[in-house]
């Protein structure tokens, strides 16, 4: 096979997605060529997660699925992201299979890289253990830069900043991504222009911490800005915010979400938890009187919005009355969109050394518990959105005859969210409908396409 065919498998966020989408477009720019099919690469690349134990197991034994491809001699198998950024030399025992590591601190010299690692094994007499290049988590991309885009039906996700200056005792993102640092506004907005002349219509912002964009560069939140600029550009249609620190959202922020056309009228916004203890003991601020007055705010100011949380259960400390506090929120509030995750300790964390753990199996009990409320409270939710008519984006096909179609409304993120499956003919990714909702579930939704002219004046906001 040639030698400079390679395949990319990525695990993780939206943030970790983005880093390798620009991992191959660099690729491609130095001559390799991207195949489907991992068998037929010379070069196998995975793209790691190393947030939670969960996520470090998947990374794990996704480099251990793609090592049996490594049966003909010449092949690499490269590992990168935070995995390797994490932990380092210490993998290169651990996983010998592998050739080469490189931390996302060096993603934007991989083409290097390999050149290096290739010469290295050509000079080596015998077998060469596996290279760690990891560096300092301070790579950042550029709109100049090549990129190959993998996100399906016309959406793309845009990092508008990476690293985190928050110290959130049970989190190792700082270890992993470095400090914070913002793209410039001028650099951004070149590259969503540049993202729509592509055929992207809806841009979905990501960061570590969205709503403190442009605090390092222009000393003050600068995300309001930053939409407004994307409100000019002709052929974009959605802009979507993930990952809104509860401390950055600012009331300059909101009346820009109010008045903007383009923003969806949608807001992930992590909590974590509501007990003002725990929240103070692991280093957020906050409580369950504070976050209820901000979720009146921006209902109240935004009209329409679905918001999006996470919260994790079975914190060190947390105790029988704090997790009743935290269903009492979700029954009271009744958020559109809920995660729920298990707390799971992490080496050299704080809270990971915190005296007063709660067992896991109290843990995997209180997740079953708040999940099941949420599930509740998300059908319900979704079920008065049965008979109303709503724009979609279509993301591709269920099934190969074309009449049945993955969607979302504004009201659903890509990836975290359930979708629409929508039924019709004739649509096409990428491109919006208009859909009527038959039937609903906790997470998915049905629906019929309605013929009608694409319009993004037709667009239907709740109120």
């Amino acid at each position: 096979m040639p030698e400079n065919t390679f395949a990319v498998t990525c695990l993780g966020c939206p943030k970790n997605r983005v880093d390798a989408e620009y991992m191959i477009g660099l690729l491609e720019a130095a001559g390799y060529q991207l195949v489907q099919d991992p068998s037929a690469a010379a070069v196998l690349i995975v793209q790691t997660c190393a947030f939670i134990d969960q996520a470090q197991e998947e990374s794990i034994a996704a480099i251990l699925d793609w090592a049996q491809w490594k049966k003909e001699e010449g092949r690499l198998l490269v590992v990168s992201g935070c995995l390797p950024q994490r932990y380092g030399e210490q993998l290169a025992d651990l996983l010998p299979e592998v050739d080469l590591f490189v931390g996302n601190g060096l993603a934007g010299e991989l083409p290097r890289l390999l050149a290096e690692e290739r010469s290295r094994r050509a000079g080596a007499r015998a077998a060469a253990a596996p290279a760690v290049r990891v560096g300092a988590p301070g790579y950042l991309p550029e709109a100049s830069l090549p990129r190959r885009l993998t996100t399906p039906g016309g959406t793309a996700y845009v990092k508008i900043a990476d690293g985190c200056n928050h110290r959130c005792a049970y989190c190792v993102v700082p270890r992993l991504r470095g400090p914070y640092r913002s793209r410039p506004r001028e650099d951004l907005v070149q590259e969503v222009k540049a993202l729509v002349g592509c055929g992207v219509r809806e841009v979905v912002l990501v960061a570590q911490d969205t709503t403190s964009y442009g605090i390092d560069l222009y000393r003050r939140p600068a995300l309001p800005e930053l939409l407004e600029d994307l409100e000019e550009i002709e052929g974009l249609e959605w802009v979507r915010l993930l990952y809104a620190h509860p401390s950055t959202v600012t009331p300059r922020l909101l009346q820009v979400m109010a008045a903007s056309r383009k923003l969806c009228r949608y807001l992930d916004l992590p909590l974590q938890h509501v007990d003002e203890a725990i929240l103070r003991r692991i280093g957020r601020p906050g409580g369950r009187e504070a976050y209820r007055d901000l979720i009146q705010s921006l209902r109240a100011q935004v009209p329409g919005l679905a918001l999006r949380t996470t919260f994790i259960v079975g914190l060190p400390g947390e105790t029988e009355a704090a997790f009743a506090s935290l269903l009492d929120f979700l029954r009271e509030l009744r958020l559109e969109r809920v995660g729920i995750f298990a707390y799971s300790p992490q080496e050299g964390t704080p809270a990971a050394d915190f005296p007063d753990q709660v067992p896991p199996r109290i843990r995997r009990r209180r997740r079953r518990q708040a999940l099941a409320l949420q599930q509740g409270i998300a059908r319900e939710l979704n079920a008065a959105r049965v008979g109303t008519e709503e724009r979609v984006l279509v993301e591709g096909p269920l099934d190969g005859r074309g009449l049945r179609w993955r969607a979302r409304s504004q009201w659903e993120a890509p990836e975290v969210d359930g979708c629409l499956i929508l039924r019709g003919k004739g649509l096409q990714p990428g491109r919006f409908a208009r859909a009527r909702i038959i039937a609903a579930g906790p997470y998915d939704l049905v629906a019929e396409a309605v013929p009608e002219e694409e319009s993004p004046a037709s667009e239907r906001r709740r109120g």
